[in-house]
């Protein structure tokens, strides 16, 4: 019995092991090229019928929030239908590894949302380059089983957060497109590469 559940567990960790070194086929480029319009749809949404958003920061955050958790929802419900056809039993696995390396940065992101919120209101204007550079990090720990391009996009959201803190008046720092912009063409380069690293694939399984 004891043999048995040592090789049940050495089974295990092998597959945990393949799963952690295994490039993840997960994402899907339709998902996430869906959420870098969402982002354009929601960015242009603001411009429209919330002019003043340092007056409604409330509604500013709960906006972008929002479009953040339907992005979420989106990615999720693909990701998980795609690992199943891509990855078979490793899935399971491989879905785990992905939510742990991206996990912190939302928990992240959602954490300096309260705080800021609750704390020190008055600096809200931070939150789009927080959101940004919190992204980023997420991303560069994900790029260990994505494509290596992928770190383009984590240097992309990274600039984003710290051009827009250093470059972006503070009167402007709630505008629609500091939000719209970098996660909308960010979301579409990453579609893109998956797009493209995906076909890339195709080509070699036909030789």
């Amino acid at each position: 019995m004891q043999d048995l559940n040592r090789a049940l567990t050495d089974i295990n960790l092998i597959r945990e092991q393949l799963a952690r070194d295994t490039e993840f086929r997960g994402y899907g480029p339709a998902a996430l090229a869906a959420t870098g319009i969402l982002a354009l749809i929601v960015a242009g949404t603001q411009a429209l019928w919330l002019k003043d958003p340092a007056a409604h920061v409330t509604l500013y955050v709960w906006l972008w929030v929002a479009a953040a958790a339907v992005s979420l929802v989106v990615i999720a419900s693909e990701t998980v239908q795609r690992s199943r056809r891509a990855h078979g039993d490793l899935a399971v696995p491989m879905l785990q590894s992905a939510v742990e390396q991206f996990l912190p940065s939302i928990l992240a992101g959602g954490l300096l949302t309260l705080a800021l919120m609750r704390v020190a209101p008055a600096n809200v204007w931070m939150l789009p380059a927080l959101w940004q550079i919190v992204f980023s990090l997420g991303v560069f720990a994900s790029c260990r089983f994505l494509p290596r391009p992928m770190y383009m996009v984590g240097i992309w959201y990274l600039a984003c957060g710290i051009g827009c803190l250093a470059l972006v008046p503070i009167e402007q720092r709630l505008s629609p497109w500091v939000m719209g912009i970098p996660f909308g063409l960010g979301q579409l380069m990453v579609a893109r590469l998956l797009s493209r690293n995906r076909m890339e694939i195709d080509d070699d399984e036909q030789f």
